[in-house]
Order: structure tokens, then C-alpha cells, then sequence
């Protein structure tokens, strides 16, 4: 956790700004109302925070060719390198943390987190049902 916490630290990037980041790694370019929508702020902020990306040379913004009046958010090479870091960051600590249980303990947290992933996947299904 330390080396992420690091990593954030000499990025310079707050939470959401990283968030941001992610967002767009692992659903793929957007607008920035949809970042509004992701971290629940008004689009006038997320739109400040964006041209700090693009600023940064973190996001880059271009047309959306259906709407020209619409910009779409994707990560450059540079963003994507900063996400990877972090992953890889994460993924140490994890291991790192999973090998302080003995293989009974670590049998018990898969258990679980098996049961916690399944019920988000479910909440998550159920808020799409219901925003349609």
C-alpha cells in the first residue's frame, strides 16, 4: 500500500483525478458529463479537473464523431503508463498482504471476497435494470 500511496504522492494526482484515470481505462473513452456522472460532481468541476489532464498530457479530448459540440476523453500513452503503475503498485501490495495469512486464513478471505464480488455484480446489474 505504501508504494501506492507513493506513487499517488509523486504523481501529484488527487483521488478523483486517479479515478478519472481508471474510469477511462477500464470502460474506455468518454464524455465529461459521464465523468460528472462517475464521481458524482457537477460537470462544470469535472470539466476543470479534465483540462488539468489534458494539461498534464494525461487525457487527450477530441471530437465525438456522432456530435462535433461533444468532446470524448480518452488516456494518452503517458495516462495509461501512470495506470499501470498503480496496478502494478497495488498488485505488490496484495501479495505482499496475502502472504501474511497461512493458506486456511487465505482460503477463508477468497470465500469471501468471492461472496462480495458476486453481490456487487449483482447490485450493479440491478442499478442498470432500474436506470434502464
Amino acid at each position: 500500500m505504501r508504494d501506492f500511496i507513493q506513487l499517488s504522492k509523486d504523481s501529484g494526482l488527487s483521488v478523483t483525478q486517479l479515478s478519472t484515470l481508471f474510469r477511462l481505462h477500464h470502460k474506455g473513452s468518454c464524455g465529461v458529463s459521464e465523468i460528472g456522472d462517475h464521481l458524482g460532481i457537477t460537470n462544470a468541476a469535472a470539466s476543470q479537473m479534465v483540462e488539468r489532464l489534458v494539461q498534464w498530457r494525461l487525457l487527450e479530448r477530441s471530437e465525438d464523431p456522432r456530435d462535433r459540440r461533444v468532446k470524448q476523453l480518452t488516456l494518452t500513452e503517458k495516462g495509461e503508463e501512470l495506470v499501470q503503475e498503480s496496478i502494478q503498485a497495488r498488485r505488490r501490495w496484495m501479495e505482499e498482504l496475502t502472504n501474511a495469512f497461512n493458506p486456511q486464513e487465505q482460503g477463508l478471505i477468497i470465500a469471501a471476497l468471492t461472496i462480495l464480488t458476486a453481490a456487487a455484480r449483482q447490485l450493479e446489474t440491478s442499478k442498470r435494470t432500474k436506470n434502464g
